[in-house]
């Protein structure tokens, strides 16, 4: 099973697209307004069975705009409870501060990047997780 995910936001929106075993095949930031079609390009590549959508701030009108841009591809809507703050520790993981920014924790930083994508990821593995476990 692969699944694309969405952390929707109003300016920009996290995309992860994840396989059943965890693997993160493509994440990125992509600007809200190109949304539809930056899902379409990964449902064209992937061939994903579901596309995962965080209930944050502005999912109602992602949802709006997916369902009318791919109405053949399922939408599941996963709770984004805590996921920033999952997020910021899986952005420090995959990229560890250098120079004197590592001796300060990195719970005291602020990542220098969007971290929508890792959001996404995490939603990704949410819904991959409760799907094992049925």
């Amino acid at each position: 099973m692969i699944v694309v995910a969405v952390d929707p936001g109003r300016e920009k929106c996290g995309v992860a697209v994840v396989a059943e075993d965890g693997r993160v095949l493509d994440q990125e930031v992509v600007a809200t307004v190109w949304l539809a079609d930056e899902i379409a390009a990964r449902v064209h590549k992937f061939a994903p069975e579901a596309i995962v959508l965080g209930n944050g701030t502005t999912s109602r009108s992602a949802e709006e705009t997916l369902r009318t841009a791919l109405p053949d591809v399922p939408i599941e809507i996963v709770d984004e409870y805590r996921t920033t703050d999952d997020a910021k520790i899986a952005y420090w993981k995959a990229n560890p501060p250098k120079g004197w920014r590592r001796f300060i924790p990195t719970t005291m930083q602020v990542p220098p990047d969007p971290v929508d994508d890792y959001v996404a990821v995490i939603l990704a593995q949410r819904f991959l997780t409760k799907e094992r476990k049925k």
